[in-house]
């Protein structure tokens, strides 16, 4: 049980620091100005329960923090699957992606994706798909992250 535990708080912050670590900026794409195209980085920590909390940089319109919350829904050792939330909070809003994914117990990788589920402030009425992918140190249940993908915004809230 306690080596479950331990399985599900790495999961879960290797999952938040995808989810809050992106390492690029956002760009307008070629198609639409009024979507961005995410690069961006995160480090973060496994918080234990299924949470962890992240600080997202060279993310551009997603630099701040971010909040998650996972549950594991399955899989065979040494690759689990899970399921969450990940909360970005910036200086103009927030942003909440809903994430599945796989994590891998043995090697503290993870990788996940999921739809924005809504949004406050500059995000309100956002779309797109956010991926994360990243590894924890099971020793310190610190991550680092990638985050990629597409986030769309409402004409009237793109100020650039």
């Amino acid at each position: 049980m306690k080596a479950l535990q331990l399985l599900l708080c790495a999961i879960f912050a290797a999952l938040l620091v995808v989810a809050g670590a992106p390492a690029a900026s956002a760009r307008a794409t070629d198609d639409d100005d009024d979507c961005r195209r995410i690069n961006a980085d995160g480090v973060g920590q496994d918080l234990g329960g299924g949470n962890t909390t992240a600080t997202i940089s060279r993310g551009g319109i997603l630099n701040g923090t971010t909040a998650a919350h996972f549950d594991i829904t399955g899989g065979t050792p040494p690759v689990l699957t899970f399921a969450g939330t990940v909360v970005f909070t910036t200086k103009k809003g927030t942003l909440t992606v809903g994430i599945a994914g796989t994590f891998n117990i043995a090697t503290g990788a993870f990788n996940a994706t999921g739809p924005i589920t809504s949004g406050t402030g500059r995000f309100a009425g956002a779309t797109g798909t956010l991926t994360f992918s990243g590894v924890e140190d099971f020793s310190t249940g610190a991550f680092t992250e990638t985050i990629t993908g597409r986030i769309c915004l409402d004409e009237e809230d793109d100020d650039g």
